[in-house]
């Protein structure tokens, strides 16, 4: 038996990574803030429509490419997703999860299809820089 196998591969989508934090919102706030065109711009991008609806194909001005797969609002995202120069597609999940406290919300973020253990950690530092965004953009929106 091989205990050598690198972090975060799986035998059926190769390499994943998933990043989640407990954000200090509602989930109707938490999705609001993801789908919102501030939110897109920082896990997606520049997109020139603002359809977030299953099966629709996207481009952003930076050259990500994708096709939304499950939008299910207030709870999960599903889309495939390529940056540019990126060599192959991935699939990324985005789940809004209820959080023990009220008033709070944990937003999760898992990829999988990535080919490699640089590439799963450079999305492990992306995905966390996302967040990061999302939560100084609340701190923005959402003053309480």
């Amino acid at each position: 038996m091989n205990t050598n196998k690198p972090v975060g591969l799986t035998a059926s989508v190769g390499f994943q990574i998933g990043v989640r934090r407990t954000l200090p919102f509602f989930r109707e706030e938490a999705w609001e803030l993801l789908t919102s065109i501030q939110g897109r711009r920082l896990w997606l991008g520049d997109l020139a429509t603002a359809q977030i609806v299953k099966g629709h194909k996207f481009v952003t001005q930076e050259g990500t490419t994708g096709e939304f797969r499950v939008v299910k609002p207030l709870e999960q995202l599903r889309l495939t997703w390529q940056p540019a120069g990126f060599p192959n597609a991935s699939t990324l999940q985005i789940r809004l999860l209820p959080a023990a406290s009220p008033g709070k919300t944990t937003i999760s973020f898992h990829h999988e299809k990535l080919n490699s253990a640089e590439q799963r950690e450079e999305m492990k530092v992306h995905w966390e820089e996302v967040i990061s965004g999302l939560l100084a953009l609340s701190e923005d929106k959402f003053i309480r």
